[in-house]
């Protein structure tokens, strides 16, 4: 691992991601998409909106029948699959550092779909004909990282991306931010400090302008938007899809767990809807 990666460990991304695939299925989309969805209206469900999110990136990636595309932090899957099986994609490498989410894509997995159990800072892959990261740049630093730590390692991420993409093509980012609210009041501060240490440990959220720095002279910003209320709408629907089943989620990984992931499903609807946290999906295109 290269001394510019100051993100979260193997066994920090396993403490989240493994605790069961049953348990996330419960409360996911059928896709077991874990990201923000788009949304479109108010009789819009969660599955619809989770493949309209798939589609719109894939569209900004301008991936359709592409030879070779990669996802870095691929989930269980729902992105490849979508690029396989929508957008007609020849060849799908996705990075994991789940070792049961890799386990989940090899069991459906065919010679199109090639799934590493691998760091980015360790893949050695390329050329891509566009690389997708949806919901991973949160891992790439830690909470308590200095901005100068943040910078080099989201700076090490943009490298090496710009080693796999030839020129004019392109990297779409979908990823947390720290929002522009920066009043938090003591509530506030403890629950995104028990988010940290409870659910999701060894990670923190960029700020945007650390992605926009760490990204100069590497790539152009082609698009970005940025949609929290989307986010508060699919942590909502996360929430009420783990407590209509709370009592099946606790026969698989105990009543504690399920308050803690009910918790924290429920506070961060607050955070995006206050805006203290934004959700930025950022398309870059390699300009040389």
């Amino acid at each position: 691992m290269t001394g510019s990666y100051h993100g979260a460990s193997p066994g920090a991304i396993q403490h989240h991601y493994d605790l069961s695939d049953t348990f996330y299925a419960l409360w996911l989309d059928p896709g077991l998409t874990y990201s923000c969805a788009l949304w479109e209206g108010v009789a819009d469900d969660l599955a619809a909106a989770q493949q309209r999110k798939l589609a719109h990136l894939a569209a900004q990636a301008r991936v359709t029948r592409a030879r070779r595309v990669l996802e870095v932090g691929c989930g269980w899957g729902s992105m490849l699959r979508h690029l396989l099986d929508e957008e007609g994609v020849d060849h799908v490498v996705g990075l994991t550092l789940s070792p049961a989410q890799a386990a989940s894509i090899s069991s459906w997995a065919d010679p199109r779909c090639e799934v590493r159990l691998e760091n980015w800072t360790d893949h050695d892959g390329g050329p891509y004909d566009g690389v997708i990261s949806i919901g991973a740049l949160e891992h790439f630093a830690r909470y308590d990282a200095t901005r100068a730590e943040r910078l080099e390692s989201y700076r090490a991420f943009f490298d090496r991306c710009h080693e796999w993409l030839p020129p004019r093509h392109r990297l779409v980012l979908q990823t947390n931010v720290n929002g522009s609210n920066s009043h938090l009041d003591r509530a506030t501060v403890q629950e995104l400090m028990f988010i940290i240490e409870k659910i999701f440990p060894e990670s923190g959220i960029p700020w945007l302008s650390e992605i926009m720095e760490a990204s100069q002279k590497r790539f152009d910003v082609v698009r970005m938007r940025n949609d929290p209320d989307h986010y508060a709408r699919t942590c909502q629907a996360w929430h009420d899809r783990l407590r209509a089943r709370r009592d099946e989620a606790a026969a698989l990984v105990g009543e504690q767990a399920v308050a803690d992931y009910l918790h924290y499903l429920s506070s961060t609807v607050r955070h995006f809807e206050r805006r203290h946290l934004g959700l930025a999906r950022i398309v870059f295109e390699r300009y040389e």
